[in-house]
């Protein structure tokens, strides 16, 4: 999945300041490795004129020249590394350092994205995701299946949370592999504490470690992201708000806890209704029921969300109070 512009920018600003950064270092080894020993600095000196010597010889037709011209220089090199190291210097003193030796700092290997521009497209994605610490510990290589019982049982369906949570997983890891292919866009819905978020993290990990652009908001920051660029002359937002409508995944977490009003409705109905027409993929969670999400939400969004987005209902025991119980026990 590409990169918009400013973060393909970014990620390119950052190789651009890393080589500068290696030019300055060398140039200062070298000014005080001159400084002692002076011979290396008529050996560079020597080096520059042989190069352009050859130059004058190849275009005056001598062709000779680079045969001879890579011997001298040859020598002069050898010669340099020798000084170096009679004077304690490591014989890639005077070389060029890179964080990447192997596209040196540029990215790319043949034109080809070299492996350290793909793990920056990574660190990039989970920055700006707003989810980098909490996905180090809630992702699916961590998710537990112990907290979901096979004794609670969901009357409207006769199955238990276990089972559930069972078909759930299924479904999310399915989503997740054929996420490119086709929008997943989740509706998570059920009591506090049963794993909602926590399997909203695993969707987002799996998808920033494929380099796809992944934006988690509460529902609370997301229209205040909203408000501040709609009412205020500042243009510190435009970023975020471009975000939350470009993005492959957003997910809007705890919707319902929010100030819901005309403007909250609005807002979340264009955001949702513009993901969908440009296939992009949308996670929401809420501690509300269906009938009190529609009786809180207008008409025509509860139509979009039930008619475009697989809706799943997560029940079981309040795992958050569990994991305190928990940890309380001596």
């Amino acid at each position: 999945m590409s990169l918009n512009n400013f973060q393909y920018d970014s990620i390119i600003r950052e190789y651009n300041r890393k080589q500068i950064v290696h030019r300055h270092a060398l140039e200062e080894r070298r000014a005080s490795v001159f400084a002692v020993l002076p011979r290396l600095e008529e050996i560079d000196r020597e080096i520059a004129s042989a190069s352009t010597q050859t130059v004058r010889r190849l275009l005056a037709g001598d062709e000779s020249a680079l045969a001879e011209s890579k011997k001298q220089i040859a020598a002069l090199s050898e010669e340099r590394r020798i000084v170096l190291c009679s004077g304690g210097y490591p014989a890639s003193y005077l070389e060029m350092t890179y964080d990447c030796p192997d596209c040196k700092d540029t990215g790319y290997i043949d034109g080809v994205k070299c492996h350290c521009f793909k793990k920056a497209e990574i660190d990039l994605l989970y920055t700006q995701s707003h989810l980098q610490d909490v996905l180090a510990v809630e992702n699916f290589d961590t998710f537990s299946y112990d907290y979901y019982s096979d004794e609670i049982i969901d009357p409207a369906r006769g199955i238990s949370s276990l089972e559930n949570i069972h078909r759930i997983i299924a479904l999310c890891r399915n989503a997740v592999q054929d996420f490119d292919n086709t929008p997943a866009n989740l509706f998570f819905f059920g009591d506090t504490g049963v794993g909602k978020t926590f399997l909203s993290h695993c969707i987002a990990k799996e998808l920033l470690d494929s380099t796809h652009s992944v934006v988690y908001f509460s529902a609370r920051d997301l229209f205040e992201t909203f408000a501040e660029k709609r009412f205020s002359r500042a243009e510190q937002t435009s970023i975020s708000t471009d975000a939350i409508y470009s993005c492959d995944l957003l997910i809007i977490d705890d919707l319902g806890t929010e100030l819901t009003n005309t403007f909250v409705n609005s807002e979340l109905f264009f955001c949702i209704n513009e993901r969908l027409i440009n296939h992009k993929s949308t996670i929401i969670s809420t501690n509300l029921s269906l009938q009190a999400f529609a009786d809180t939400y207008s008409e025509r969004i509860f139509s979009r969300i039930s008619n475009n987005y697989t809706m799943l209902k997560m029940f079981g025991k309040d795992i958050r109070l569990l994991k305190r119980l928990q940890q309380k026990k001596p």
